[in-house]
């Protein structure tokens, strides 16, 4: 018995005179934006400067959205090079097709690219972003449903996806019959897209829980949620019903999403380390925290943007929570730590052996300055 047939809409794509405003496009957008939010949010509390988010989704959105659509085109070449296909029609975005493994390969880059220009370290933003990203797919989703696309085999369950056959020669809008009325494909479908984005809602709050209770480090948070994403992914490839390439007989994004799996499960056994807090290398000092009765004044009077960005740190490092507390209590930066900086930036790569709870896995220091480009 069918409880709740999901409706799916006729068109994706509306004009507001010349200019089409395209459901897919706003969702990727809207995506985007809660991911910065969250990502903003999350480096503030570990001591990034403010608004840096803007800055790495600046190198960060472009590459993603390239190397998104790179990995669709290398996967599905027969759409675009093959028999009655067209080359161009590999840049044409908004008509869909955009692989989530090159979205995040081509931003990992772009914010590589991002934090050797601000002195950031890569691993801290990457634990950053961690419940981020997913929340960004879980809205990029409905840009699926839009689109009447990711859907699975006919279901008998209590609920079902209504989908409408598109016109191909009208991209983003469902064909009509002699009435004008939009024709349905027959039957129920797995909403697969709304399988993963409820899917993706889950990994971005367990990353987050987890995250909180065991302070994980050294971008341990960032593979929790590769194996979180990569093993619901398993599973709906499974139930997906639309044409794709099959190695072995499994479609390639199912053996993709295995070995990116146990990429990130490698990662996160054999690197150790706790959550790790950022202190600018130079430039002045925050303020000291004074309590709500001192007749110290918090006013800056100083009135020169000149003179803030003259005294902007050239870089960040790494220290554990207690000397970021520290730091944050006093206005005092925390000593170098042993070994000096040019033993810490090697550790930026290498795992440290310690422990998540900081006994023997202490932050090491590691510098990220804007003069290593």
């Amino acid at each position: 018995m069918t409880i709740a047939a999901i409706p799916s809409p006729s068109s994706a794509v509306w004009q507001l005179g010349p200019i089409p405003i395209r459901a897919y496009a706003l969702c990727i957008v809207l995506g985007i934006a809660v991911a910065c939010l969250v990502t903003e949010y999350r480096l503030r509390q570990r001591g990034g400067p403010p608004w840096v988010v803007l800055d790495i989704a600046v190198w960060a959105v472009p590459f993603g959205i390239v190397g998104s659509r790179i990995y669709h085109v290398i996967t599905s070449p027969q759409d675009y090079f093959g028999e009655g296909g067209h080359p161009l029609d590999a840049f044409k975005i908004w008509e869909g097709g955009l692989g989530v493994w090159g979205a995040v390969a081509g931003g990992v880059f772009g914010g590589w690219l991002a934090c050797r220009q601000l002195g950031l370290p890569l691993r801290v933003v990457a634990d950053a972003v961690a419940p981020a990203l997913p929340l960004a797919q879980a809205v990029g989703r409905v840009g699926n449903w839009f689109n009447n696309e990711l859907y699975g085999g006919q279901t008998t369950l209590p609920w079902g996806l209504k989908i409408h056959q598109m016109d191909p020669d009208n991209p983003g809008h469902a064909l009509r019959d002699q009435n004008g009325d939009p024709i349905l494909e027959p039957g129920l479908y797995h909403p697969a897209f709304l399988y993963e984005g409820l899917w993706n809602v889950g990994v971005a709050a367990m990353v987050y829980l987890v995250d909180r209770r065991w302070k994980l480090g050294r971008g341990r948070a960032f593979a929790l949620y590769v194996m979180g994403y990569t093993a619901g992914r398993f599973w709906i490839e499974l139930m997906r019903t639309d044409e794709a390439n099959v190695i072995l007989g499994a479609r390639v994004n199912v053996w993709v999403s295995v070995l990116v799996f146990l990429g990130a499960l490698a990662y996160f056994l054999r690197v150790k380390g706790p959550q790790e807090f950022l202190v600018p290398i130079d430039g002045a000092p925050v303020p000291v925290t004074v309590g709500a009765d001192s007749d110290v004044s918090q006013r800056d009077v100083s009135g020169s943007a000149a003179k803030a960005a003259a005294t902007r740190p050239s870089g960040y490092r790494t220290v554990s929570e207690e000397q970021y507390l520290a730091y944050r209590e006093t206005g005092e930066l925390p000593g170098d730590a042993p070994g000096g900086a040019e033993a810490d930036a090697s550790s930026d790569s290498e795992p440290d052996g310690g422990g998540d709870n900081g006994d023997d896995g202490e932050p090491d220091g590691s510098v990220r300055t804007t003069d290593d480009r």
